[in-house]
């Protein structure tokens, strides 16, 4: 089994907390990333990241000193995004760490796949992002299957806890093979399940967080994740949807 995620915007340098055990894996693409938006201007870089110039400047200047072997924090411990609090790996115990340097990957626009101890940078480049580099139009281009061959050499279980900008590097590439499980966090509204942003990032932190404490590695185990008031609901689920609702909505549908 392996749970993939979704990166955060905001990341944050420390190097002192914990220290790094490798490389990521696909640090030679990410060299050549790199290399590509050193060379464009301020200008050209500000229209792939959509951000405001206070934003664009930072990242820009992280850019142009951006060093990628040294100075390097922890994946697990960079990114600072809502999931990641709700995660709150910085209170993690050791063989909590262990159970996800095993299970969990970060998907990455810039990195490919991360495993929680991989050393990293702060960057911005989100998947969805436009490129004009060589012959590759996007981040999926780029990226291709590579991502998801990797990670399908790893297991042929995947629990699915990232965003869709970030699964589908993933879930494109599927065969027959490969269990692919998206958890979804919602509400009834109508007579539909809508899975809202904030909320869904953070039962996402709070579900790898519930995994890593129950060191779970029986897929069905995770229907028994209650928190945030969530629980799972077998009247909506089926085997590659695993649907989490609100416990009074969820009595509501099922009774």
């Amino acid at each position: 089994m392996r749970i993939i995620i979704s990166p955060a915007k905001k990341m944050n340098v420390d190097t002192d907390s914990l220290g790094y055990c490798q490389l990521p894996q696909f640090i030679r693409d990410t060299e050549m990333l790199m290399e590509y938006l050193q060379r464009l201007s301020y200008e050209n870089i500000k229209s792939i990241w959509k951000c405001s110039d206070k934003i664009a400047v930072l990242n820009y200047e992280r850019l142009k000193n951006m060093d990628l072997c040294n100075n390097l924090t922890p994946a697990i411990l960079a990114f600072e995004g809502i999931q990641y609090q709700y995660m709150c790996p910085s209170v993690f115990q050791t063989d909590e760490f262990i159970y996800l340097e095993k299970y969990l990957r970060i998907l990455s626009g810039f990195y490919g796949i991360l495993r929680p101890f991989d050393g990293v940078v702060p960057y911005r480049l989100e998947m969805q992002a436009k490129l004009n580099y060589d012959n590759f139009n996007s981040l999926y281009d780029f990226w291709n299957n590579k991502l998801a061959d990797e990670l399908f050499s790893e297991s042929n279980c995947i629990v699915n806890l990232a965003s869709k900008e970030y699964s589908k590097c993933i879930s494109n590439y599927l065969d027959d093979n490969i269990q692919f499980i998206t958890c979804v966090f919602g509400e009834m509204i109508g007579k539909k399940v809508v899975e809202k942003g904030t909320p869904a990032k953070m039962a996402r932190g709070e579900m790898v967080r519930f995994m890593a404490e129950n060191k779970i590695e029986d897929v069905e185990d995770i229907k028994g994740f209650n928190r945030l008031n969530y629980v799972f609901s077998d009247y909506l689920s089926d085997k590659n949807t695993y649907i989490f609702l609100k416990k009074e909505e969820k009595r509501r549908v099922d009774f």
